[in-house]
């Protein structure tokens, strides 16, 4: 099963809780054992999954993620959002998490996010769940 979700980004950096909507597509298919795979595919976006229980974990993340790599910094790429590719690089481009009994296998308090880091912009994220 192949399914896109359309994301609508608000700020530059914006982290997105896609959990539910990839819940939703997994109930769909119908699928009870196999893989969910995320991608995005943007080089200036990504996915990953942390704790989408306390929002200050988002807010800490984005943080030291601009410390490490502020939108400014003498680069070289001319479009002017250096900063963006490299945040999606360290950030990643995909997921994957197990399926078990129909259910998404991930730990308590995890949630998967989607990553901008050049908007604010409309994207897509695949999701291909894999029977196996």
């Amino acid at each position: 099963m192949l399914k896109y979700i359309d994301i609508y980004s608000e700020k530059r950096t914006h982290f997105i809780d896609i959990t539910d909507e990839i819940k939703e597509i997994l109930d769909e298919s119908n699928i009870k054992e196999g893989i969910c795979y995320v991608y995005v595919p943007h080089t200036t976006a990504g996915i990953f999954i942390n704790e989408n229980a306390d929002p200050d974990v988002k807010w800490d993340i984005e943080n030291t993620l601009e410390k490490l790599i502020p939108w400014e910094n003498n680069y070289q790429h001319a479009e002017g959002n250096a900063a963006a590719h490299i945040k999606s690089v360290i950030v990643g481009s995909s997921v994957s998490i197990p399926v078990s009994k129909g259910k998404l296998l991930l730990g308590t308090w995890q949630g998967i996010f989607f990553a901008e880091f050049d908007g604010p912009r409309t994207r897509k994220v695949i999701v291909k769940i894999i029977e196996g």
